[in-house]
């Protein structure tokens, strides 16, 4: 079975940053595009961030356009999300999610579109 571990979350005050880390296991890591979600208290899950299988491309929702980075190390099985300038407005619990679809020529953004979940971590950003 598939193993994701989120961790890295924490508080930390409105303009600060954080770094979140995905650890992946019983996964071919580098065919598998990584996707990062965060969801709020009473809110659906929301989508922050993507990558694609081999790094080259990623994507972002304007939410977090600019502010939040995604990356990933192959050679680690691990994928990142760097999160800078953070709002009060960004707490919530964020998951990381491993595709569906292997080599995947374009981004996955829908929660229907990834097959595994992490289980998840805390950021709390206070104003």
């Amino acid at each position: 079975q598939v193993q994701l571990v989120e961790s890295g979350g924490g508080l930390v005050q409105a303009g600060g940053s954080l770094r979140l880390s995905c650890a992946a296991s019983r996964l071919t890591f580098s065919s598998y595009g990584m996707g990062w979600f965060r969801q709020a208290p009473g809110k659906e899950r929301e989508f922050v961030a993507a990558i694609n299988w081999s790094g080259a491309i990623t994507y972002y929702p304007d939410s977090v356009k600019g502010r939040f980075t995604i990356s990933r190390y192959n050679t680690k099985n691990t994928v990142y999300l760097q999160m800078n300038s953070l709002k009060p407005e960004d707490t919530a619990v964020y998951y990381c999610a491993s595709d569906s679809q292997p080599r995947r020529t374009v981004v996955a953004v829908s929660t229907g579109q990834y097959a595994y979940w992490g289980q998840g971590t805390q950021v709390t950003v206070s104003s």
